[in-house]
């Protein structure tokens, strides 16, 4: 590979002996410290997740398809609503994007053998375990019933134990989160190979890095707020108990300084990714690398000051709401400047439309539609008039599903060959794509409609003038159910008899391309040594040879 050399003795460190060749397939169900198979592993139990949250979204909008609740019961309605979302952002994608694609990928950008902590790598994915299990053990008492916000009093009278089961769900996916920041903030910024600076490093690495840093900032006010609403309704406290003197909005305060940096938390990695696929399927360098790395970082700090628009309603201030409707402007630029950046690495490639690119675009179209609304939602007139309506819902599912979703799909079928030797099936991959991309649009194009006509969010029955519109919904949703299948099938038959790739199948400059596919358990039996920087096309020919469909 034109970028490293892998034979440079001064940095050859000789693979460790006491490993075997490679893992067995039982090896991913141990307690492994290779980041390599925790990534997996992250991966595989997230999409687990996906798929139970999914089929909680179904069983929702079958409910939805007519306006009375004939086929939930309602409060079984009220526990699928709460651990749909919990599940999505707290098992799906936050571990999905960060613990998968982070904990396979960085240590082999970054010419690292290993994350800098792999035991307490090991156990951040562990923690996730229990959290999951007290997700679906909380369905035994009940459910959790207040939405995946846990607005006091609601949380403090509904369903006591599955809610205290749920608190501590969240507190432990919050631990795993924190313990994965510190690790890679040491690993990013102490075990990068000594040719390697801070402006050659990919940009997946730098979206992890801010990604890092605004988890340890903001996740240790949630689990606070956590902790003090368990003691609410386990203890006799009085933190948030409005009848006893408690504050009800100071809960929302703890828990918005966290959940709208989450959005951060589960986008910023897919940026990564997006910089990562573009510049290799347009075979071009990609378009103001600096700017793509510092706008990372920025969108970590104005982040971090515009949660209190999700409260626009809730007494705030005059003088309030003016600031936080200007931060939420301003958070929107550095977005914007990774758009542009992306459109510019775009224009004039040679764009190879393969599933990976093909998802990489669609992400571009879902995430610009759901940032103007997003703009929209920002400012105090129009937040109030559509709060809590399914124009909200529309919006952050067209960040989140359009965006993060999307974005997910990109990265495993641009690194599925890195990560088992094989390509994925174009064929059913563009089949998974166009499915995955109508069903979006039926799904949650239409509820902006529904949300400025004045449908209320989060219940089951409505008013029938709406009914149409949700059945349009609802054979959306059930259309992106059945996307899932040709990816399910791709997966499966791809890992075990897929065509096989060389070991840089897609012809890429950044590290983990320079050794084999999959890679050895060291990664590198010498160590590289970059010469040249990570998005260097356009100087070597394309590939021989293109996967077959």
């Amino acid at each position: 590979m034109a970028q490293a050399n892998l034979t440079n003795p001064e940095t050859a460190t000789v693979a460790a002996h006491h490993h075997p060749e490679k893992w067995k397939w039982y090896d991913y169900f141990t307690f492994n410290v290779d980041h390599k198979v925790i990534g997996i592993q992250y991966l595989v139990t997230s999409f687990i997740f996906y798929l139970i949250g999914g089929l909680m979204a179904l069983a929702m909008r079958a409910e939805l398809a007519t306006p009375a609740s004939d086929l939930l019961d309602p409060n079984l309605y009220n526990a699928f609503l709460t651990n749909h979302g919990t599940i999505m952002i707290f098992l799906w994608i936050v571990p999905g994007a960060i613990g998968g694609f982070g904990n396979y990928l960085v240590p082999l950008m970054i010419g690292a053998r290993d994350m800098a902590f792999p035991k307490l790598n090991a156990l951040a994915f562990w923690i996730t375990i229990p959290a999951g299990m007290l997700i679906m053990g909380s369905f035994f008492f009940g459910g959790a019933q207040a939405g995946w916000t846990s607005y006091p009093p609601l949380s403090l009278i509904t369903a006591n134990t599955a809610q205290s089961m749920w608190i501590l769900a969240i507190v432990c996916a919050g631990t795993s989160s924190i313990l994965g920041a510190v690790n890679f903030i040491i690993t990013i910024w102490k075990m990068r190979i000594p040719s390697m600076g801070w402006y050659d490093m990919p940009l997946f690495c730098w979206a992890i890095m801010a990604t890092s840093v605004l988890a340890l900032c903001s996740t240790p006010v949630l689990a606070a707020g956590l902790v003090l609403l368990l003691f609410d309704i386990n203890f006799g406290t009085s933190f948030f108990r409005p009848e006893a003197g408690g504050d009800v909005v100071m809960y929302q305060h703890l828990f918005w300084f966290y959940s709208h940096p989450a959005v951060y938390l589960m986008i910023l990695p897919i940026f990564g990714i997006m910089s990562e696929v573009i510049p290799v399927h347009a075979r071009k360098p990609i378009f103001g690398y600096k700017a793509i790395a510092y706008s990372s970082l920025t969108i970590c700090l104005i982040g971090l000051f515009v949660w209190v628009h999700h409260m626009f309603t809730s007494g705030t201030p005059p003088w309030m709401r003016m600031f936080f409707t200007i931060s939420t402007l301003i958070v929107s630029v550095p977005t914007g400047v990774k758009i542009f950046s992306w459109v510019a690495t775009l224009w004039g490639g040679k764009i190879r439309y393969n599933s990976s690119m093909l998802f990489a675009v669609g992400l571009l179209a879902m995430f610009v539609l759901g940032g103007l609304s997003g703009v929209t939602l920002g400012t105090a007139p129009v937040d109030i008039h559509v709060h809590d309506t399914y124009y909200v819902v529309a919006h952050f599912h067209y960040v989140l599903f359009g965006g993060s979703v999307f974005g997910i799909y990109a990265g495993i079928y641009h690194w599925f060959p890195k990560i088992t030797g094989r390509y994925m099936n174009e064929g059913l991959g563009k089949l998974h794509f166009v499915l995955t991309f109508i069903g979006t649009n039926l799904t949650f194009l239409p509820m902006h409609e529904l949300g400025l006509k004045g449908m209320p969010r989060r219940v089951a029955m409505y008013d029938p003038q709406f009914q149409t519109i949700n059945q349009i919904c609802t054979f959306g949703a059930f259309l992106l159910g059945v996307s899932v299948l040709p990816f399910f099938i791709n997966a499966i038959w791809s890992w075990s008899r897929g065509e096989k790739a060389g070991g840089n199948p897609w012809n890429a400059k950044t590290l983990e391309w320079t050794t084999d596919s999959p890679p050895s358990i060291e990664n590198w039996e010498v160590l590289p040594v970059l010469t040249q920087g990570p998005y260097a096309y356009g100087e070597e020919p394309e590939p021989a040879k293109m996967p077959s469909s």
